[in-house]
């Protein structure tokens, strides 16, 4: 996924081609930012299963092997998780950790939500999903939390798999704590009260 011709991604891209032939370049045309990228990308996907990574390298690809396996067995959402036995986050700041970790455990004991990682945007996710949801999400990555917590309270099979997130080693996160943390809250907080929802 690319916004602009001018987006450092592209050649990037265009010299990975000849290695590999299937990868293919995107352009976002819904507007600038990782949430429209994605969106972007979910819309104009057309395989069965579609996953959404990072290009800075903290999310690893050696994983979505897992993620397949896990969706081809009834999954409609498979989380990358970091704080399952088996996973672990590299690096990153200790207040974003703490918080997510905290809204993991809350979301799986308090709402039922099946997944000790919901705020992690490493995810698969069903065309069936896709299909049937509307996306509502408009800030920030809560678009991961938002289908996970969607596909929950419509009976669709949530599933988890461990994964190592590395704080990426070039360029400056655009993640703004206090800036998104009210989207997130819209979809925790649906999530918190999903056992009540789906009775």
């Amino acid at each position: 996924m690319y916004d602009f011709d001018a987006d450092t991604t592209v050649p990037v891209v265009q010299r990975l081609q000849a290695e590999m032939p299937a990868l293919k370049l995107h352009r976002n045309t819904i507007g600038r930012g990782a949430l429209n990228a994605i969106k972007s990308g979910l819309a104009a996907a057309q395989a069965p299963y579609v996953v959404v990574t990072m290009a800075d390298g903290s999310d690893d690809p050696a994983d979505i092997d897992r993620m397949l396996v896990a969706a081809r067995g009834g999954a409609d959402v498979v989380s990358g998780s970091r704080y399952m036995r088996g996973g672990r986050q590299l690096g990153g700041p200790l207040l974003k950790r703490t918080l997510s970790r905290a809204a993991g455990l809350s979301l799986r004991w308090l709402g039922g939500v099946p997944t000790h990682d919901p705020t992690n945007s490493f995810r698969l996710y069903s065309r069936r999903l896709l299909d049937a949801v509307p996306i509502e999400s408009q800030g920030g990555f809560e678009l991961g939390i938002e289908l996970t917590v969607k596909a929950h309270l419509r009976g669709m099979r949530v599933a988890e798999v461990p994964t190592t997130w590395h704080d990426r080693t070039a360029g400056q996160s655009r993640f703004r704590l206090r800036q998104w943390i009210p989207h997130y809250l819209r979809w925790y907080l649906r999530g918190l009260t999903s056992r009540v929802r789906r009775r």
